[in-house]
């Protein structure tokens, strides 16, 4: 009994780790560069709402799953514009949009409400992996954009600290004086690191509304956004280490559940 109990903790533990990962990710990317991005849990609630209507009227969990994380992403432009171009204190900017996201998104959510989605992402079990002894289960039968987060989790450690794209997004952040004098457009590197997290944290959002809580309500991330600015602090802006950290602070959700 206890096995079981344990092995269906583990299991959530990664399910409920994956959107604070693949936010977390984002952020790691957006710091690394030398911008931080306090909106992330606005993000994540625009990217669900956006991906949420889009499924409703298309029916397609690809284009809902896109259609977040790009609406997340030209949320994150406008903190890009503001924080880079416009020089805005990053913190308040951050927290402004924020706050406007989450309004906004209960605005335009507001007909949704209590609507159950009409479909949601399947775990697709992979063989021979998914038969390893004990983790197999664990982590070989879950969804789609939980095998994304392992992709990027590997991608992202390559390019960041093996490759000159990964060089030259963490001089913009550690010495964008050393970076422009090497030709490097910093500006436009922040741009597109801050997208990209955006992307994430709207990919992130939508994987809540299409697998873990598969309706809309206003504020649902709950603070969850807040949870993976905290990863990033505790993984030392390190792919790798935000995976095991994103898995734990899933767990504990994932252990709420369990011991109740």
């Amino acid at each position: 009994m206890i096995d079981i109990i344990l092995r269906a903790t583990l299991t959530a533990a990664v399910a409920q780790g994956t959107p604070l990962l693949l936010t977390a990710l984002g952020e790691i990317m957006n710091q690394r560069a030398g911008v931080l991005n306090l909106g992330l849990d606005g993000m994540m609630l625009f990217g669900a709402v956006t991906a949420f209507i889009s499924l409703i009227a298309s029916g397609s969990l690809f284009v809902a799953v896109l259609v977040g994380g790009v609406c997340a992403a030209l949320l994150a432009l406008i903190h890009a514009f503001l924080s880079v171009t416009c020089r805005v204190h990053q913190v308040i900017c951050g927290l402004a949009l924020n706050i406007f996201a989450a309004g906004f998104s209960a605005f335009v959510g507001k007909d949704y409400n209590g609507i159950a989605a009409p479909k949601v992402l399947e775990n697709i079990r992979i063989p021979l992996l998914a038969d390893i002894p004990y983790l197999g289960e664990i982590f070989f039968n879950q969804n789609l954009l939980v095998y994304l987060s392992y992709a990027l989790v590997i991608v992202l450690s390559f390019v960041m600290f093996r490759t000159q794209i990964g060089l030259k997004m963490r001089a913009c952040g550690e010495n964008p004086s050393a970076a422009y004098s090497t030709g490097v457009n910093v500006n436009r590197t922040r741009y597109i690191y801050v997208m990209i997290g955006g992307f994430l944290a709207g990919i992130g959002g939508s994987f809540l509304i299409l697998s873990t809580i598969p309706t809309w309500t206003e504020n649902m991330t709950g603070g969850r956004g807040w949870i993976s600015l905290a990863i990033v602090t505790c993984a030392m802006w390190k792919p790798s280490a935000a995976m095991i950290t994103a898995y734990v602070f899933g767990g504990m959700e994932a252990l709420a559940y369990q011991l109740q």
